[in-house]
């Protein structure tokens, strides 16, 4: 009897632990589902865990059991990182989530938590037949379940060190393409495989975005995330320290033009140049590093050129779809590699090269064929680069006038009207261009819509504060023009305030010139009077003003603009795609500012320097038909010394620079002005016999030379 009740307690007893077991193994799948209870527990600082108050559980199967809760933990921060980002986890009780808190957001990191949540998939079913397998057969060990999971145990931590590194740096965009494929390239194969098809995922927001940028024109991007942004690229200067000005008294140099002369620092300070209008820029930091740049290039000039074409197309019937209607096929192309498991570059890359050279000679056909580049661009040369020069010089004599003074409400209507008058005095009477062209002067007191209804293609107004009063008309002029679509594609904004940088200091040139001559034909007129030691002085400053003003005009419009032109429309004739155009029209206008120096800032200051003067002297001369007074004596030796001073900088800086990028320009203006070596016998000098040593007896035996 007592053998037989020892033996019915000892059957119980197993019963009871079978039973306490059973229960354990089905809330080890509950809290590995994300719902933890008694047995195991939830903390957010140690995760989930099984109670250490369990007496039936031997050491090793606590340590089992722990180890298999790690997995349950790091379930538990993935479904939260996914109910946080997109909502679609149930959120539950034991560990409330306060989402929009990590300050992360966007349509790439949805796409990541919607790859995870496939990940974890496998992870839930294995669960879900481990409780059939279970109810099944109830004496299953905890080893089974351990042995059933292990495929996690690896997967699981390697994919989280993903989810924190988003979440501690706040990957946005389309750096979270970046830091998965990067997490990819591990040597596991499990890890990488899962990786790959979450970067999947998120390919395809990333082909969504390409499909409506480079199709239709739109970027559809409103948290900021795709390397295509409206907007130039950020970038910006240092500020210019400030320079000593005093006289060092080596050869009338300051401090500041000494290192001027020693840098060659570029002109940035000045805002000579405008800044750039590019509407769509690269964002770099968004780029994934297995997309190359020349790549994101293509895309975005496939997208602006699209962009540009749907909003200026006034004429749909006569242009066309700039796709040729293909859009259907590249739709369909992109949407192929979308599904494609693994990314390929190969493809990726051709598919967007198929789409550029589409758009390119589309491009190329409506610009060079039916719009006449070739001819826009010689009306380019003719009037921003000073093509017909006897329309402006007939235009220079006719508003000579109203342009010496600062200028007033009527200014530019007075020289629009001598330049009209100008124009069929030179028998230009093209009732087609003349329209299109339109001088203008920003003058203090311009009425503000002038500023909102600036004709398409002209230079908008640039703002200052206070507007400075400009000293002469001269100096406020420049020249509009209406750019008809598409050309406004090519000659933007930007594009045409520079030709208008080159236009104003072309035209100074110009102008000087001709005072000079025209002081020639005072003294041709008195040359039969008889004349002192003043007016030889005064007439050789001229030659040798005249000398070094002609040189330089005859390097402007030869060695630079028609060489650089002649090239330019070589290459448009050498091709058929507009990107090759634009890059070599762009090409030639970075040349023409660099060439002529507008962009290098001493030899430009000293050149104005010395049309300054130049125009100085022209004024002096021509207010003083007679000889010259002890007043006009004393302004004509100030003359000669600053003449002196900048030819002997100007040539400091065209025979002393060595190994520059456009050490090539300043040889060739040096061979033009030192052709006969007299720049160089002189000293670098010229015009330096100033006038109170003739007074005192000099020889003029100095100035003799040959012009």
């Amino acid at each position: 009897m007592t053998g037989w009740i020892n033996t019915a307690i000892y059957v119980n007893f197993d019963l009871i632990s079978d039973f306490k077991l059973i229960r354990m193994i089905h809330e080890l799948l509950l809290a590995l589902s994300g719902y933890p209870g008694t047995i195991f527990t939830w903390n957010k600082r140690t995760g989930l865990q099984v109670s250490q108050d369990l007496p039936f559980l031997h050491p090793s199967e606590t340590s089992v059991l722990n180890r298999i809760c790690k997995l349950g933990s790091e379930y538990i921060h993935f479904t939260e990182f996914i109910e946080q980002h997109t909502g679609h986890v149930h959120q539950q009780e034991h560990h409330s989530i306060q989402t929009n808190q990590t300050g992360l957001n966007g349509v790439y990191l949805r796409a990541f938590c919607t790859g995870l949540d496939s990940m974890l998939q496998p992870y839930r079913q294995a669960l879900l037949d481990l409780e059939q397998e279970f109810l099944g057969d109830p004496h299953l060990s905890i080893s089974h379940v351990n042995y059933m999971l292990d495929q996690f145990q690896l997967l699981f931590p390697s994919v989280m060190v993903v989810v924190e590194t988003i979440k501690s740096q706040k990957i946005h965009g389309c750096q979270i393409l970046e830091t998965v494929y990067k997490h990819s390239c591990g040597g596991l194969p499990p890890v990488r495989m899962v990786l790959e098809k979450i970067l999947a995922v998120c390919h395809g927001v990333m082909y969504k975005q390409l499909a409506a940028w480079m199709l239709h024109g739109l970027l559809l991007d409103q948290s900021e995330e795709f390397y295509v942004k409206q907007g130039p690229s950020a970038g910006g200067a240092a500020a210019n320290q400030e320079e000593d000005e005093e006289d060092l008294g080596i050869g009338g140099l300051s401090g500041k033009q000494l290192k001027e002369l020693q840098d060659l620092r570029l002109i940035e300070e000045e805002n000579m140049l405008a800044p750039s209008l590019q509407q769509f820029s690269l964002r770099a930091e968004m780029l994934p590093s297995y997309v190359p740049i020349r790549v994101a290039e293509k895309i975005l000039f496939v997208g602006e050129s699209v962009q540009m074409f749907e909003n200026h197309n006034h004429s749909p019937s006569r242009a066309g779809s700039i796709l040729k209607h293909q859009e259907d096929m590249f739709a369909t192309e992109l949407h192929r590699l979308k599904q494609q498991p693994l990314f390929s570059l190969v493809d990726f890359e051709n598919l967007i090269d198929g789409i550029r050279s589409t758009v390119a000679e589309h491009l190329w056909t409506l610009m060079v064929e039916e719009s006449d580049l070739l001819g826009q661009l010689k009306i380019i040369k003719d009037f921003y680069l000073l093509g017909r020069g006897e329309l402006y010089q007939v235009f220079i004599d006719h508003a000579q006038h109203m342009l010496k003074t600062p200028p007033t409400a009527v200014t530019e209507h007075d020289v629009n009207v001598a330049f009209q008058q100008a124009a069929h005095k030179v028998l230009l009477d093209d009732d087609n261009l003349l329209p299109l062209l339109h001088l203008t002067i920003d003058y203090q007191g311009k009425e503000s819509k002038d500023a909102t209804g600036t004709r398409e293609g002209a230079t908008p107004p640039q703002e200052s504060s206070p507007r400075e009063v400009p000293p002469t008309g001269w100096a406020a002029l420049g020249l509009a023009y209406k750019v008809q679509w598409p050309l406004h594609i090519l000659f933007t904004p930007a594009v045409l305030e520079k030709y208008n940088v080159i236009f104003r200091y072309l035209l100074s040139v110009r102008r000087v010139q001709s005072e000079l001559q025209h002081c020639w034909a005072l003294q041709m007129q008195r040359k039969h009077l008889k004349s002192n030691q003043t007016d030889a002085v005064k007439w050789r400053l001229r030659n040798h003003m005249a000398f070094l003003v002609d040189n330089l005009q005859y390097y402007l419009q030869v060695d630079v603009l028609e060489s650089q032109f002649s090239q330019l429309l070589q290459q448009i004739n050498s091709t058929r795609d507009f990107e090759s155009i634009r890059l070599a029209h762009d090409h030639f206008l970075s040349n023409l500012l660099a060439q002529s120096f507008i962009l290098l800032k001493p030899v430009f200051h000293c050149l104005n320097e010395i049309l300054e003067l130049c125009h100085n002297f022209c004024s002096l001369v021509s207010q003083n038909v007679a000889p010259l007074d002890e007043r006009g004596t004393a302004q004509l030796d100030i003359l000669v010394k600053g003449f002196s001073r900048q030819s002997f900088l100007l040539f400091k800086i065209l025979s002393g620079v060595r190994n520059h990028q456009i050490n090539s320009d300043l040889a060739q203006l040096l061979l033009r002005l030192d052709y006969n070596k007299y720049y160089t016998q002189s000293g670098g000098t010229l015009g330096s016999l100033g006038i109170f040593s003739i007074i005192m007896g000099t020889s003029l035996s100095g100035l003799s030379g040959r012009n």
